[in-house]
């Protein structure tokens, strides 16, 4: 996922950005009359979190094992993310190998559904929004990750393009991902800030004219509102 094994969250929660965050009045942009007039955003590290982590979720299942039990995983995982593989056999043929007897679904849900988004990001979308800005998701998922995502966690209501990578046939950091996610939004690159909390994606991204800048949720909110001044990005 995005990276591809930041977080998540099972069962569904209420995605509700808030009105008007005290941060948000913080940043003023640099540029008067910016270009950009749109965001691409990550999803995990970025837009949501998983509040235990991978390792903490999986050791229930694996103990001293999870490590090894998730290298191999997310290895063989790249193939779902790109669409080429289904992503719940792969993970049935590694719990056998690893003698785990709970199903594939239960512990599906337990690490890669564990997904909870997070309330001041999504104020930042929803400021951008209110400012007539494009906001759009560009984010590395297996089909299932997506779906629930998009049907459980509503994010397809919360914007205009959503890129999975998954739809998409190629994965981040390939610069493919970059150059369908600009076609598929309907803007030159260069008219597009794209916030994700991989460096090598960055680098990515900017190589295909994307304006893009490094950012995670440790970083603290007003650092992103500081970065999308930077472009001229007006959130207030």
């Amino acid at each position: 996922m995005d990276e591809q094994h930041d977080e998540q969250a099972q069962g569904g929660y209420r995605v509700t950005p808030v009105t008007r965050a005290p941060w948000l009045t913080r940043a003023e942009p640099d540029v008067a009359a910016s270009p950009v007039r749109h965001v691409l955003f990550d999803a995990d590290g970025v837009l949501q979190h998983a509040p235990c982590g991978w390792e903490t979720a999986a050791e229930a299942y694996l103990g001293e094992r999870t490590t090894e039990f998730l290298s191999r995983v997310w290895e063989e995982e790249l193939r779902a993310l790109t669409g080429h593989a289904e992503l719940l056999p792969l993970l049935a043929a590694a719990m056998t190998d690893f003698g785990v007897i709970a199903p594939p679904e239960e512990v599906h849900r337990a690490l890669w559904l564990r997904i909870e988004p997070v309330e001041e990001s999504f104020a930042v979308v929803g400021a951008l929004r209110r400012n007539g800005y494009g906001v759009h998701l560009g984010t590395n998922q297996e089909r299932n990750r997506a779906t629930h995502m998009r049907e459980v966690l509503g994010y397809d209501a919360l914007f205009d393009v959503s890129c999975y990578s998954w739809e998409l046939g190629v994965c981040k950091p390939d610069p493919a991902f970059f150059t369908e996610a600009a076609s598929r939004i309907g803007a030159d690159p260069e008219d597009i800030v794209f916030i994700d909390d991989s460096a090598r994606n960055v680098a990515a991204a900017r190589d295909v004219g994307l304006g893009a800048e490094q950012w995670t949720l440790t970083d603290g909110h007003p650092a992103l509102l500081s970065l999308l001044a930077q472009h001229g990005i007006a959130t207030s």
